[in-house]
């Protein structure tokens, strides 16, 4: 009950800060609330942006100008680095083990809506005009308005998909509501890098968001990842997750040579250029709809790309590459430019967030933090100092007859990383991000670090004690002994 009583109280500062902020219309009148406008993108690495890695290799001005203008959160990490698990918590705010949507399907019997509200319903309730266009991912049936609280679904035309999504939200601000709105656009690229992938290993693949051509010769390409190799003293278990990827149909990059990813990351620049321009369009009609000042601006990605990293690509994985993801607010006169270093979980830090900026106070029962004053500049003494992610790490193929799917949890703190998986011989890793911020070595092993591992053992035991995480707390028993791979094994 304490805990509940202090959320409460800190929502209501909260609450008060964004009042504070909101524009008038005139003296005495009442505030009008903000719009607010959440972007989304599929797949960018948060670093992916030209103006965290530096121009020569990819170019993205309206996200450079959107961070220039807004707050670029540098930390920010999806709860769970896959598409529907991370959506279905960013638009619930809940952590996926407590929406039990864990891998890319729908749990047993669909979403306990009683537990599970969207995003779109606390707005709709909220006296908010709420309308989406893009992909969806969710298990809220896009039919069913009533359940997700969107009242338009904006149709999307014919084209590049991006290019459809776009459409759709320029209509939207064009037609100028006169109450105050929630507009989700939901991209689809950088996503096709997974299509990419499989084209560059021989295959017919398609990119439905627009081609992008064929790569330029070696000394115009970007070059390989640092961090191309495993890191040394990785747990068995992902040693042997990784053998399962590339033997799946899905990841056909095992053979790939430095040259290979090379070509890899030359296609997934293109396609964050690509998704760029989409959301200059989107931008450019906010403000020509005379709306750019009244607008709360959201950008982020669902989770990242692995693009090499570690000989894996795509996702699910908890590397900084998959998990950690862009995060930028945007709020013109409110919001002064800026960073923040502190650590956010997008899956379950987002709604509280935008609630805040909407001057509506989130359920007490929501895990997630109002990250509404960090991007305002205001002190905030008792942020959490780490997080956890969450991933069943499902998607591998055979190898010797065995699907080697583990589950897994990750703890960032302010200095480290600490993964726990439920299979393999050794299945913990720890790595000191500052020291080592590519996860090249493994220290979980390492005598003078048992201090360090031992302190996030207990970080992530209080987690599954206060979110009722009962695969962390079976994961975490018997202090972590080892647990084989059997032939029948699905990583629960």
């Amino acid at each position: 009950m304490a805990t509940i009583t202090r959320r409460s109280a800190l929502t209501r500062l909260a609450g008060c800060a964004a009042v504070a902020a909101w524009p008038r219309r005139s003296r005495g009148a009442a505030p009008r609330r903000p719009n607010l406008l959440l972007v989304i993108t599929d797949q960018q690495f948060a670093d992916a942006l030209s103006c965290r890695m530096g121009s020569q290799w990819l170019r993205t001005p309206a996200m450079d100008e959107l961070a220039a203008r807004g707050r670029l959160f540098t930390r920010a990490y999806a709860a769970n680095p896959l598409c529907m698990p991370q959506r279905n918590a960013m638009f619930t705010g809940l952590y996926p083990h407590q929406t039990r949507v864990t891998r890319n399907e729908s749990p047993p019997g669909g979403l306990d809506l009683r537990r599970c509200v969207s995003l779109g319903t606390h707005f709709a309730r909220g006296g908010y005009q709420t309308a989406y266009s893009g992909k969806w991912h969710l298990c809220f049936d896009a039919r069913d308005h009533a359940a997700h609280g969107f009242q338009q679904m904006l149709p999307l035309g014919k084209g590049p998909y991006d290019t459809r999504v776009a459409d759709a939200a320029i209509g939207f601000l064009d037609s100028r509501p006169t109450q105050p709105w929630l507009l989700v656009t939901s991209f689809l690229n950088p996503h096709n890098v997974c299509e990419w992938a499989r084209r560059l290993a021989g295959r017919q693949q398609t990119l439905n968001c627009g081609e992008i051509g064929e790569p330029p010769a070696l000394d115009q390409l970007p070059p390989a990842p640092l961090n191309l190799d495993p890191p040394r003293d990785e747990p068995d278990g992902l040693t042997l997750l990784r053998r399962g990827y590339h033997a799946a149909a899905a990841f056909p990059v095992g053979d790939f040579t430095a040259d290979d990813w090379r070509r890899h990351r030359w296609g997934w620049y293109r396609m964050i250029e690509l998704v760029d321009a989409e959301l200059a369009r989107v931008l450019a009609a906010l403000r020509r709809s005379g709306q750019e000042q009244d607008t709360v601006v959201i950008f982020t990605s669902d989770h990242g790309e692995c693009a090499g990293a570690h000989r894996f690509n795509q996702k699910t994985v908890f590397y900084e590459e998959s998990a950690r993801v862009p995060f930028v607010m945007a709020w013109p006169d409110r919001i002064q430019p800026g960073t923040c270093d502190r650590l956010l979980n997008t899956g379950v830090d987002l709604l509280p967030t935008m609630l805040a900026a909407a001057d509506q106070a989130a359920p007490a029962e929501l895990p997630g933090r109002n990250a509404l004053p960090l991007a305002l500049g205001q002190p905030v003494a008792d942020w959490p100092t780490h997080l956890v992610a969450q991933n069943d790490l499902a998607q591998a193929g055979l190898v010797d007859g065995l699907k080697p799917t583990m589950a897994g949890r990750m703890v960032v703190s302010a200095r480290h990383k600490y993964c726990l998986y439920s299979r393999g011989q050794q299945r913990e890793s720890l790595v000191d991000l500052r020291a080592d911020p590519g996860e090249t070595r493994d220290l979980a092993r390492a005598p003078a670090q048992r201090a360090t591992l031992l302190h996030h053992r207990a970080l992530l035991a209080a987690f599954a004690r206060q979110h009722d995480d009962r695969l962390s707390a079976a994961l975490l028993a018997d202090e972590v002994k080892p647990i084989p791979f059997q032939a029948t094994a699905d990583g629960r």
